[in-house]
């Protein structure tokens, strides 16, 4: 639970950094009702937003929700850097404004952001994203390029799509870490 209120430092400050490292659920309370407020936490990564007052009882029930849902389903948001991935909503945030990628970058990003650390060869990323077992393995290293003009501070350099020579990419959620 997460109240936006903080001392110090913004609670959307904070649940953006906390989303770099954990996809554990987060619930903001918070006093603030404003529409704008409630897109942000649930945009940069919030699972629940809960104004006050509330009723205790509701807050349990919500949270008992979230666990329950949180043992039957996938991860909904992948979190790297400044970025979250709405995997359902087929989106990506960077600091919470969103970043117009196609449907198809879109989906290279999410193989390999969901297989994190792994190095996948173009045809391995082809099968996974085009679903087919032959084709034109030359889109991959396009969708790459693409994508790492859009969101690598440097795409000469990548942090997240990372070139393994001899192999094909790898996704590096924690640039910093290795």
């Amino acid at each position: 639970m997460l109240d936006i209120n903080l001392p110090g430092m913004d609670g959307f400050e904070f649940l953006q950094a906390f989303r770099r490292e954990s996809n554990v659920p987060v619930i903001i309370i918070s006093a603030r009702e404003a529409d704008e407020d409630i897109v942000m936490g649930l945009g940069i990564g919030a699972d629940e937003f809960v104004t006050k007052p509330f009723a205790p009882r509701v807050l349990v029930a919500r949270v008992r929700a979230m666990l329950r849902r949180g043992r039957t389903m996938n991860p909904k948001t992948v979190s790297f850097g400044p970025y979250v991935m709405d995997l359902e909503g087929y989106s990506l945030l960077k600091d919470g404004r969103r970043i117009v990628i196609s449907t198809r970058e879109f989906e290279v990003l999410r193989h390999l952001a969901t297989h994190p650390g792994i190095a996948m060869t173009p045809d391995d990323i082809y099968k996974g994203v085009w679903g087919l077992i032959y084709g034109d393995l030359t889109a991959v290293a396009v969708y790459i390029r693409r994508l790492r003009q859009k969101i690598e501070e440097d795409p000469a350099n990548p942090r997240f799509l990372q070139t393994i020579h001899g192999r094909g990419y790898r996704f590096n959620p924690d640039p910093h870490g290795g």
